[in-house]
C-alpha cells in the first residue's frame, strides 16, 4: 500500500476513483433495484468491494460490488425464500470462496469455456432487459423471463395509463442521454461516464417538471440499512436449500470474478492477476456482505475498465471509490431520493443489451467452427427458460463433446528449454480445458522479456478454450514487446501467427 502514496501514481490513482465512483453509485443502486431489493442493499456491497475486497485483492486494478450478472438468481432467491435468506447464502458462499482460494482451485475457473460465460452473461443480459423494461413504466418485473418477455407487448399498449406513460419518457431520457453523452461528448470529458449523465438528465427532467414518478428510497442512515442475520444462523446454514444456493452463487461469482481479472490484465502492463488470492478476497467480501445482509460481489468489467481507463496504477483507486460511495450516501442521502426508478431502468437497460455480444459468438465461430456458437447459444436459451445454474451446466455439458473425438489420449506434456536469451515450449498431446492451468501456469512463468518459441508440431489437438487463452496470451506478450514464434502451426494455430 505504501507504494500507492509514493512516486507519481497517488494523483492518477485518486483521480480514477472519482471516475470510478462515479460510474459505481448508479450501478450499485440499479443493480440492487434489478435484484429486487433496497438500493442502499448494492451500495453497502460497493462499500465493502471497494474498501475491503479492494485492500486484499490478488486484482490491484478490478473494481468489486454488486453485478448484474448475479441480479437474475438474487432476484429468485428474494422471491422465493425472502429477503432474510440472503446473508446466510452469502455467509456460506463466501465461506467457500475463501476454501477455494486456499486450496489453489483459482485458475480452474479459467478452465470454463469462454462460449459457457459469455452464453451466460447473454442470458443474464436478456433476463434483465425484459425484466427492467417493465421497470422503465414504475411497474414491477413478473416472476420468471419468459413472463416478462410475454408481458412486454402488454406494457407498450397500457401508455394510455399516464403515470406510466410518463415514467417510460422518463427513463427514454436516461437511455437517450447516456447514448448520446457516449457518442458526442467531448474529449476533454471522455472519462465522465454517460450512465451518470443520462441519471443527471432525468433526475433534473422530474424534480423540475415536478413528474409524478416513483423515486428511489434509501434510509436517513446508511447503518440502518444493515441487517445481521436472524436468530438460528447455523440452522439456516445446514438447509439444503441454502447450501445449494450458496454453491451456485460461489461458482458463478468466482467464475465472473475471474474471467473479469484476467479481461483487466489484458488492459494494463501492470502486475498479473493472483487467482487464487484474488478468490479469497471475493470469499471475504461476501461473508460480510452475508452478515451486512447486502448483495453479493464479484469483480465487475465496467468499473473495472472505467478505472484502468482513467489511468489508475495502484488498488488505492479502488479503495478510494469504495470511501466516495460512502462518504456520498452518509452525507446527501437526500439527492439519492431525487432519483427517478425509470432512471435506474433505463440504464440497465443499455447494461443488459451490451451483455448480449453477438460479436464474440461470430469470433467463436470464425476460429472455431460451429460447436461453440451452439453452446453459447444453448446456454443462453437454458438460462432464460430455466434457470442460471440450468443454463450453466447445459453450457458445460455441451462443452465435453469436443473432448469425445480425443477422450483416449488426453495427456498433454509441456517441456521448456532454455537457448541462450531464447526459450522453446514444446507442447506434445492434446491440449483441453482440463490441461489449461497446468499450460497456463507454464506460459505465464517464462521471462518477461526475449523470444519465446512456441513449438505445437506435435501438438494433436486443441480445443476452443485452450485456443482462446494462448491466443490472448500471445496477444499480450506481444502487445509488450516480447517476441513470440510458433514453430509447426497449422490450422487455428496458424492464425495466431499472422
Amino acid at each position: 500500500m505504501l507504494k500507492a502514496f509514493s512516486g507519481g501514481s497517488f494523483s492518477r490513482d485518486f483521480t480514477a476513483s472519482i471516475v470510478v465512483f462515479l460510474v459505481a453509485m448508479p450501478l450499485c443502486m440499479g443493480i440492487a433495484v434489478a435484484s429486487g431489493v433496497p438500493p442502499e442493499k448494492g451500495l453497502i456491497t460497493g462499500i465493502i468491494g471497494g474498501i475491503v475486497v479492494g485492500l486484499l485483492a490478488g486484482s490491484p486494478l478490478q473494481v468489486s460490488g454488486p453485478a448484474a450478472g448475479l441480479a437474475v438468481i438474487v432476484f429468485e432467491i428474494v422471491r422465493e425464500q425472502g429477503l432474510s435468506a440472503l446473508g446466510p447464502i452469502l455467509i456460506l458462499a463466501g465461506a467457500i470462496q475463501v476454501i477455494a482460494g486456499v486450496a489453489r482451485v483459482g485458475g480452474w475457473f479459467r478452465a470454463i469455456s469462454p462460449a459457457v460465460v459469455h452464453g451466460m452473461l447473454a442470458g443474464i443480459g436478456v433476463l434483465i432487459v425484459v425484466g427492467q423494461f417493465h421497470v422503465l413504466f414504475d411497474d414491477k418485473p413478473l416472476s420468471s423471463g419468459l413472463a416478462n418477455l410475454v408481458a412486454m407487448p402488454g406494457q407498450l399498449l397500457g401508455l394510455t395509463n399516464q403515470d406510466a406513460a410518463t415514467a417510460f419518457a422518463v427513463g427514454l431520457v436516461t437511455i437517450l442521454g447516456m447514448l448520446g453523452w457516449e457518442k458526442f461528448r467531448p474529449a476533454s470529458m471522455k472519462l465522465v461516464p454517460g450512465a451518470l449523465v443520462g441519471v443527471v438528465l432525468a433526475t433534473l427532467v422530474a424534480f423540475a417538471l415536478g413528474l409524478p414518478v416513483a423515486r428511489v428510497v434509501v434510509p436517513e442512515s446508511i447503518l440502518s440499512a444493515i441487517t445481521p442475520p436472524e436468530a438460528g444462523l447455523m440452522t439456516q446454514l445446514l438447509n439444503p436449500t441454502v447450501i445449494t444456493t450458496a454453491i451456485a452463487i460461489a461458482f458463478i461469482a468466482s467464475a465472473e470474478t475471474l474471467l473479469s481479472a484476467a479481461a483487466v490484465d489484458r488492459m494494463h502492463d501492470g502486475v498479473r492477476t493472483n487467482y487464487n488470492k484474488e478468490l479469497s478476497a471475493q470469499g471475504v467480501g461476501n461473508l460480510l456482505c452475508g452478515f451486512a445482509g447486502s448483495l453479493p460481489m464479484t469483480g465487475v468489467i465496467v468499473r473495472s475498465s472505467a478505472n484502468v481507463q482513467a489511468g489508475a496504477k495502484t488498488r488505492l483507486s479502488t479503495i478510494l471509490h469504495g470511501i466516495w460511495i460512502l462518504g456520498f450516501v452518509a452525507l446527501l442521502p437526500w439527492l439519492l431520493r431525487e432519483i427517478p426508478m425509470a432512471a435506474l431502468a433505463g440504464i440497465l437497460v443499455i447494461t443488459g443489451v451490451r451483455l448480449v455480444s453477438v460479436a464474440h459468438v461470430k469470433h467463436l465461430f470464425h476460429l472455431y467452427g460451429p460447436l461453440p456458437a451452439i453452446v453459447w447459444a444453448a446456454t443462453l436459451i437454458c438460462v432464460v427458460a430455466t434457470d442460471l445454474l440450468t443454463g450453466v451446466l447445459v453450457g458445460i455439458g455441451l462443452s465435453l463433446l469436443e473432448l469425445l473425438p480425443h477422450a483416449r489420449k488426453l495427456g498433454l506434456k509441456v517441456e521448456e528449454e532454455s537457448r541462450g536469451e531464447a526459450h522453446e515450449v514444446a507442447l506434445r498431446g492434446t491440449a483441453t480445458f482440463l490441461n489449461l492451468p497446468k499450460l497456463s501456469a507454464k506460459l505465464d512463468s517464462l521471462p518477461a522479456a526475449g523470444l519465446v518459441i512456441l513449438n505445437v508440431e506435435r501438438l494433436g489437438h486443441i480445443d476452443h478454450t485452450c485456443a482462446e487463452m494462448v491466443r490472448e496470451w500471445v496477444e499480450r506478450r506481444r502487445k509488450a514487446g516480447a517476441p513470440v514464434e510458433l514453430f509447426g502451426a497449422t490450422g487455428k494455430m496458424r492464425q495466431f501467427a499472422a
